[in-house]
């Protein structure tokens, strides 16, 4: 399990409520902390604590981040935040890596493929198909399971890829159940608004597969959302004063200025 940092305490006591409508009670979307400075915020959904980080891609530039110029992995937040100075506004981790840190799967840095895309079958989340590949290109991010994303073949300017999805065309994937045994740490991400807007997503306390992707589907209304990694999901805000610690990671995402 991952080590953390002191985390700050959410802003405001949060509220899980219900709006009466005239046939019944319609539950309330997570509900935000007062503003936080830069993307990311606290918010609470079904009575879980999040911070979600939210991205408008013509204002800010989203990317990933694997090796520095020395040709060796960031490994760390600390370590890409002390690089990139303050015009990082915020990152996590981006997708599953091995033991020597590469990505296990696709792995788009800049226009240039540095891992081709994995269609193996296997063990763990990474395999519980469909997986899928969070992209971007220009203004515009994307979500696609593995096999419409090599039919597309956008020509991503960056792209990572993990599993498994959360949310495909609107529905949750159809192997998470609605609420199972496994509950950890985790970290996600999807889109919206034409793609123009990344919402990225971290658990606070441990959650299961099926309520996280309901964070992404119910409450930020993203019709594809993919999950990034558990137990080693950590987040560097520097708005909200937070550097979380981990164990050495892989691929990393987050959001500069234009």
């Amino acid at each position: 399990m991952m080590r953390r940092l002191a985390v700050p305490a959410l802003a405001a006591a949060l509220v899980s409520g219900f709006v009466l409508g005239p046939l019944a009670p319609v539950p309330v979307q997570a509900q935000p902390a007062p503003a936080a400075k830069g993307p990311c915020q606290a918010v609470e959904f079904e009575g879980q604590p999040y911070t979600v980080c939210t991205v408008d891609l013509r204002r800010e530039r989203v990317r990933l981040f694997w090796l520095g110029t020395d040709g060796l992995p960031y490994g760390s937040l600390s370590s890409l935040a002390d690089r990139q100075g303050p015009r990082l506004s915020f990152a996590m981790n981006a997708g599953m890596y091995d033991k020597g840190q590469a990505p296990v799967g696709l792995y788009v840095e800049d226009g240039r493929e540095l891992k081709g895309a994995s269609t193996a079958n296997g063990p763990g989340n990474f395999h519980l198909k469909p997986n899928g590949v969070f992209y971007v290109k220009g203004d515009r991010a994307g979500v696609l399971d593995t096999g419409r994303y090599l039919r597309a073949k956008p020509a991503p300017d960056f792209a990572t890829q993990s599993g498994p999805m959360l949310v495909i065309d609107g529905k949750i994937h159809p192997k998470i159940s609605a609420d199972g045994p496994s509950q950890k740490i985790r970290n996600g991400v999807g889109v919206r608004d034409g793609g123009h807007v990344a919402v990225f997503a971290i658990s606070e306390r441990p959650v299961t597969f099926g309520a996280f992707a309901r964070l992404f589907k119910d409450s930020f209304g993203c019709r594809n959302a993919l999950f990034l990694d558990g137990s080693v999901s950590s987040l560097y805000a520097p708005g909200l004063g937070r550097s979380d610690l981990s164990r050495p990671l892989g691929p990393l995402v987050g959001a500069v200025g234009r």
